[in-house]
């Protein structure tokens, strides 16, 4: 058989072989892999690679070490499991790096980490002053978990007792110039819409590159010219700004009348349209 025949067969039986060892080794081995699986990945592929150009090698032998490699790694992922002592030794343990805004040096020091590589981690975060950090943990994949002190947290709606709408993930309904119709069925608008849509915006459908529908059933589009500008959905606002105009007009209803019945019914109608506005600004405010 000559030479180049048999590194093709070779290189699609160690594709095939190492496409499934890769699968029985689960997503750690093209995730984050831990030093263990990060040598046995290096092996496995460098056996593989002797074995499909070596053309002296023995191609058996290149499936049994990559075998023994695979094997040994899995063994080792459900030993780690098991056991925490052997996990800790095989994948390491978590180290306190900063504590109460304090970097702890010789932690640092202890896992050969320099104070740019940290603040470098740090940035990572959006977080650029160590001071802000009441903890900080360096994992064993090299990755760092942070805890803010209170005062240097983001204030979220829940700090403000703000209730926010639930909100889901937008769905496509335009690629590269072309109508998703499962997509723009799932969100329950038709063609005719989604045409009527693009007509306000003043864009046509092939110069769409990206068109998605948000929770509240708004359009928002990417147009392949960059230079054309488009318009973000109003409609929101404009409902918004409609019900502050009805609560101020109530309001210079009661001001204007000379009744008193009247002016009662007025006030109590435009509180209750300020009540209006308060719940619904979560959901019409951008």
């Amino acid at each position: 058989m000559p030479g180049w025949v048999d590194v093709v067969l070779r290189s699609f039986l160690f594709i095939i072989v190492l496409f499934f060892l890769t699968k029985m080794l689960g997503k750690k081995q093209i995730a984050q892999l831990s030093f263990f699986e990060y040598v046995a990945g290096i092996t496995i592929g460098t056996i593989a690679g002797e074995v499909v150009t070596g053309l002296e090698s023995n191609i058996l032998y290149g499936l049994i070490g990559v075998s023994i490699f695979a094997g040994v790694t899995v063994l080792t992922d459900i030993l780690s499991l098991k056991n925490k002592r052997f996990r800790e030794f095989i994948e390491g343990k978590s180290t306190i790096v900063i504590k109460d805004g304090k970097i702890l040096e010789e932690n640092l020091q202890k896992e050969r980490y320099s104070v740019e590589e940290l603040t470098s981690l740090l940035r990572q975060k959006n977080i650029f002053k160590t001071a802000d950090v009441e903890f900080a943990l360096l994992e064993p994949r090299g990755d760092i978990s942070v805890f803010l002190k209170r005062e240097s947290q983001p204030l979220t709606p829940k700090d403000v007792q703000l209730n926010m709408p639930n909100e889901k993930a937008p769905i496509s309904v335009i690629m590269d110039g072309k109508i998703l119709n499962d997509a723009l069925n799932a969100t329950g608008q038709t063609s005719k819409w989604l045409d009527m849509e693009l007509d306000k915006l003043g864009v046509s459908i092939d110069n769409v590159y990206l068109a998605q529908i948000d929770s509240y059933g708004e359009l928002t589009i990417d147009v392949y010219d960059d230079m054309l500008k488009v318009p973000s959905p109003q409609e929101r606002p404009l409902l918004m700004a409609m019900l502050k105009k009805c609560q101020a007009d109530l309001e210079v209803f009661a001001l204007s009348t000379e009744n008193q019945s009247a002016k009662n019914m007025y006030n109590k109608n435009a509180d209750k349209m300020n009540d209006v506005i308060k719940k619904l600004s979560p959901y019409l405010t951008n």
